[in-house]
């Protein structure tokens, strides 16, 4: 069997961020395509937040290792401040001194054939630039999001060193992938001599996550309100219970105050409270695990709609997809600053099959999925006459018998084991194509 080193900071006991599914599927399903992984990963010390909800998750016989890696912000301050060298490109540059003699120990016993580190902390892109270096083993650079763009960061310093880690892959990395064909087409203007290079690798859903969600001894309603679920179509595996009280409209993960702000909503909700539509007793938009809990309670207060709206704390994760499940609807929201990025929960979205109200600019790669899902309630996040008439849209259709759900065929094609597939391909691209002789000639752009 072939086998692939994957790093990646985001991995099982790491809480809080649905990223942890990306790296956590593909080393559970690519035994079935023909690789066997082994992980470099961080030591859990590093995590902010850790949970072994998902611990059992990984494959028995998979070797792990937990390389030495500190949080700068946590470990390495005095007084609440550390010098800005130690957070670039990120908090956990120490990772590198860590994992890099751990990689070349795991290279010798376990002789993979390709590596694979990923994104959205880059200090995983240069220990994968450093043990291809070292190793000459073809590598796999998954960026997921782009990293330096417009803006982004929006700290000078930090941009250039984000970019620098960009150079570094582009200059030797066999295959890059992206999740979204807004990212791909990103790198394909900056990198023309690489694009034939990048491939697109969505994310997607575990079927296997929300089997555990859905059997019947799951104890997911045991933390959560009542949720009403006045429609039944023949399409849902799960069914909303039948319990009196509001319909709830369900965000579920973190709300950006710059690029996930609900406040046009809350606007465009005290006004169908103040006609008349929308009531406390009729209607809840819950927040869950916002990570930014007074922003969203302070906003809703300012607009007058804090009856309207529940801020709850994080679930574990199967937890989290049972709550979606039951809701009676769903909340995406994205900016127009992300249009090349789509959120991971809106594939879990999908496969909940219940109906979508996306804020996301419609010419962004987010509404696109929406759009091929056959869900057409959308408006740019930051336009509040047509977030109002997308809402009143929404509601009429949720008050049929039958709304809207994601189309079936979409559904299939956003599972992660489909996307194990397609890692699998680009992996044996990477192991059989050529070296990468030179680095490519890079294209300046303007700093932010």
């Amino acid at each position: 069997m072939k086998r692939v080193l994957m790093i990646s900071f985001q991995f099982p006991p790491m809480a809080g961020t649905s990223g942890v599914q990306r790296a956590l599927r593909f080393a559970q399903q690519l035994p079935e395509e023909g690789w066997w992984p082994s992980v470099l990963t961080v030591h859990p010390r590093a995590y902010e937040h850790a949970a072994s909800d998902l611990l059992e998750e990984v494959p028995s016989g998979m070797t792990v290792r937990q390389a030495f890696g500190l949080d700068a912000a946590r470990h390495l301050s005095l007084a609440g401040r550390y010098p800005g060298w130690m957070a670039r490109p990120d908090r956990w540059n120490s990772w590198m001194l860590g994992a890099v003699p751990a990689g070349l120990a795991m290279i010798r016993q376990q002789r993979p054939d390709v590596l694979w580190s990923t994104y959205p902390i880059p200090t995983a892109h240069r220990i994968g630039h450093a043990l291809a270096r070292l190793t000459g083993i073809p590598w796999v650079a998954d960026f997921r999001d782009p990293m330096a763009h417009d803006g982004y960061p929006a700290d000078p310093v930090l941009w250039r060193s984000f970019a620098a880690v960009e150079r570094q892959v582009f200059s030797r990395a066999r295959r890059m992938t992206f999740t979204t064909p807004g990212a791909a087409r990103l790198y394909a203007a900056r990198y023309p001599a690489c694009a034939d290079r990048l491939r697109v690798i969505e994310n997607g859903y575990s079927e296997e996550a929300f089997a555990a969600a859905q059997a019947p001894a799951h104890p997911s309603g045991q933390e959560q309100p009542p949720m009403r679920g006045d429609f039944v179509d023949a399409r849902l595996s799960t069914t909303s219970a039948a319990t009196a009280g509001p319909r709830v409209l369900l965000h579920s993960g973190v709300v950006y105050p710059d690029w996930r702000s609900p406040a046009g909503l809350f606007q465009a909700l005290a006004r169908a409270k103040a006609a008349g539509r929308l009531s406390a007793a009729s209607f809840q938009l819950r927040l869950r695990a916002t990570a930014h809990d007074d922003f969203v309670r302070q906003l809703a207060q300012q607009h007058g709609v804090a009856d309207l709206v529940q801020v709850l704390p994080a679930l574990p994760y199967v937890d989290a997809l049972a709550e979606m499940l039951r809701a009676d609807g769903l909340l995406l929201l994205q900016s127009r600053d992300c249009n090349d990025q789509i959120p991971a929960k809106a594939y879990e979205y999908l496969r909940a099959r219940r109906p979508i109200l996306t804020l996301a600019d419609p010419a962004g790669d987010t509404a696109q999925l929406m759009r091929r899902a056959g869900l057409p309630d959308m408006a740019a996040l930051e336009d509040g006459v047509a977030i109002e008439a997308a809402l009143h849209r929404f509601l009429d259709d949720w008050a049929q018998p039958h709304p809207l759900l994601p189309d079936e065929s979409v559904i299939r094609q956003s599972s992660r084991r489909a996307r194990t597939t397609e890692l699998a391909q680009v992996l044996d691209e990477a192991r059989l194509g050529q070296p990468i002789e030179q680095p490519p000639p890079h294209i300046e752009r303007a700093r932010p």
